[in-house]
């Protein structure tokens, strides 16, 4: 099998965590403190850089724990359990694209100083307005860096260090001459707002240190990565720690903090301030070209955790596949191109938005990472940690108590922000349908629970799902059964059975197996009153995984619904074949393309699979698909060709 390739060093991934790490937050936040606290937000910014070094801590014990490519999924699969750990994997999904459509429209924000006295943008005869060339322009970074993405982290993490270089060059180039040239009358008075601003402010700038979780999706594509994700963690918050602090600093000594607070792209403005007009310009591009730079960390690092969540039937499974060649989740990235992509479209303008948006529910997924240090040290105090985090059992939790109270004082400062925190937690919510769909497919005691408890209305559905046409169509295409035993593998509420009860005549037999038993006693007392004395019902709690043990030989099989339930495919199809004599025949029915959109398990999604699958059974078959009322039925029929 196809596995992901370590090739990153500790140095390769310290750069990559800086340009992960740094995002928009030190172009756009240090002018969003000035406006909020004034010079008094450097005491937001040091309280916050020592509260995102315990942050990244905590992180790194647990990447030590657990190197795998899930990161904050991981962690909180052996803490929390299945269905809070895809929670807060399909949260951190909702937040990377978030964070990526933000860094997109960050981008937009720098480039459109260029043309704010221009409607169209032109290169030669082509004419087009400046929005739609800075969508087209932010698509075609997009989609070049899926395409490195899917060509391998090599090639990817080249593109990712040269990307933080530039990044360290912008911001340290303006720090030295920032002090040089400051006026430190600039913050006098240093007390200019009310000492809860200070507070308040942590909510506004925290989106700064966001992204160490992009760092742990990486671990097994590093080399050693026990040790060295852990260490890439704190010496990279300490790095930007540094950086952005005197950052802050000196951009309000050399611009007064009021003009400060109000700029809409602080980077280029303080370039004008040191370089005039053309260094306003050079920057304005360097600053896009940083930020598109942190947009390639996300997009490179994100498909890894759809790689886990698939790998783990969290996810659709043919997002769990490996390139052959290029040892890259390529169908995962190709998701996020698209996904991604759709994004964009949909935000561009609404940085401020997207931010307010982001930040709770990013502290949210931050206090699970932090309340996973504490339970683990309670569950498995034994378990090796190459990287321990200080005070383990009791300032992870402080730290949690500090994020709430972030939240707290937020809703009720600032107006709007119960809309925002509601849409935040109907994005999380929409991920449990899409749990429960998963579950369905994978969970055979899920899908027992659930059949159980819609047995009814499996019932009242029935002619929609499986109408009398399509059921006298299997019967047809099995041919005369007249006194022969006949397999229905999955008869659901008997709609089927009947149908096949009148085929085989009282002489005939049929034996009809189902997972659910609440199913099989409407089956049973449909078939009792219709007068069918014939019919041996078989309630199998592995049916997903075998033919019951009490199937004789049977002369035909028939199923409808229930290929994409079955776990073991192969081993069901065999066992299947043991019971079968040369050129009997078979019939399943089985639905795809639900609203032209969801598939079913990824290999009924293709014709040349199932003959595949089928052949190497020992039958030969046919492939039909059909249309149905909102989906399309799949129709695979034929006979057995050899014994195995």
């Amino acid at each position: 099998m196809t596995e992901l390739q370590r090739v990153l060093s500790f140095r390769s991934l310290l750069l990559i965590t800086v340009v992960a790490i740094m995002g928009t937050g030190v172009f756009f936040l240090p002018a969003v403190g000035a406006q909020k606290a004034g010079p008094q937000s450097i005491i937001s910014w040091l309280l916050l850089s020592f509260i995102a070094l315990y942050i990244a801590s905590c992180f790194a014990e647990l990447a030590s724990m657990y190197p795998k490519a899930g990161g904050i999924y991981e962690f909180c699969k052996h803490t929390f359990g299945r269905f809070w750990s895809f929670v807060i994997g399909w949260t951190t999904l909702v937040v990377g694209n978030i964070t990526i459509a933000m860094l997109v429209v960050g981008a937009i924000r720098y480039i459109l100083p260029y043309k704010t006295n221009a409607s169209l943008l032109c290169i030669g005869p082509v004419c087009i307005s400046v929005g739609v060339g800075i969508i087209i322009l932010s698509l075609f970074f997009i989609w070049l860096f899926n395409a490195v993405a899917y060509r391998g982290m090599k090639t990817s993490s080249v593109m990712l260090i040269t990307f933080s270089l530039i990044t360290l060059s912008i911001v340290g180039l303006l720090i030295v001459l920032d002090l040089w040239k400051a006026d430190w009358s600039n913050l006098r008075p240093f007390f200019v707002k009310p000492a809860s601003s200070i507070y308040l402010t942590l909510f506004f700038i925290a989106e700064t240190f966001f992204g160490w979780e992009t760092i742990t999706f990486l671990a097994e594509e590093t080399k050693n990565p026990e040790k060295a994700i852990p260490k890439a963690l704190v010496y990279g918050t300490v790095l930007i720690a540094v950086l952005v602090l005197l950052f802050v600093i000196s951009s309000m000594g050399v611009m007064p903090w009021q003009e400060f607070g109000q700029s809409t792209v602080p980077l280029a403005d303080l370039a004008m301030y040191n370089f005039g007009p053309i260094g306003k310009d050079i920057f304005t591009l360097l600053v896009y070209v940083s930020i598109i730079g942190t947009l390639a960390g996300w997009i490179v690092a994100a498909p890894r955790l759809v790689l886990a969540l698939a790998k783990d039937k969290l996810f659709l499974a043919t997002f769990a596949k490996i390139h052959p060649k290029y040892h890259t989740p390529y169908k995962a990235i190709m998701f996020q191109a698209v996904l991604t992509s759709f994004l964009v479209l949909m935000v561009v303008g609404k940085y401020q938005a997207l931010l307010i948006l982001l930040i709770p529910m990013v502290l949210m997924l931050y206090s699970a990472v932090l309340l996973s240090v504490v339970i683990l040290r309670l569950k498995k105090p034994a378990m090796k940690r190459p990287f321990k985090a200080p005070w383990g059992k009791y300032g992870p939790l402080a730290v949690i108590l500090f994020n709430i109270s972030l939240i707290i004082i937020w809703l009720t400062e600032e107006p709007g922000a119960a809309q925002s925190f509601g849409l935040g937690i109907s994005l999380i919510g929409l991920g449990i349908p899409f749990y429960l769909l998963l579950e369905l497919y994978y969970d055979p005691k899920f899908i027992r629970k659930t059949n159980n408890l819609l047995a009814y209305v499996a019932l009242l559905t029935e002619s929609i799902f499986l109408p009398r046409k399509v059921r006298k169509e299997i019967v047809e295409l099995i041919g005369n059964v007249k006194g022969k035993t006949v397999l229905e593998f999955g008869c659901g509420v008997g709609g089927l059975t009947l149908h096949l009860a009148r085929a085989v005549g009282p002489r005939g037999k049929i034996y009809a197996t189902d997972i659910s038993e609440k199913e099989i006693e409407l089956a049973s007392r449909r078939l009792k009153k219709n007068g069918n004395s014939n019919i041996r019902f078989i309630h199998d709690v592995e049916h997903g995984s075998r033919v019951h043990e009490k199937v004789p030989k049977v002369h035909v099989i028939v199923s409808a619904g229930q290929l994409g339930y079955v776990q073991k495919i192969r081993k069901v199809l065999k066992e299947m074949n043991q019971r079968l004599d040369k050129e009997a025949k078979i019939c399943f029915v089985d639905y795809d393309k639900f609203f032209d959109i969801i598939p079913n398990i990824e290999w009924l999604s293709s014709d040349k699979e199932i003959i595949k699958l089928f052949s190497q059974a020992g039958f030969e078959v046919m492939v039909e698909r059909k249309q149905g009322f909102a989906w399309k039925y799949i129709y695979i029929y034929g006979r057995k060709a050899k014994d195995l």
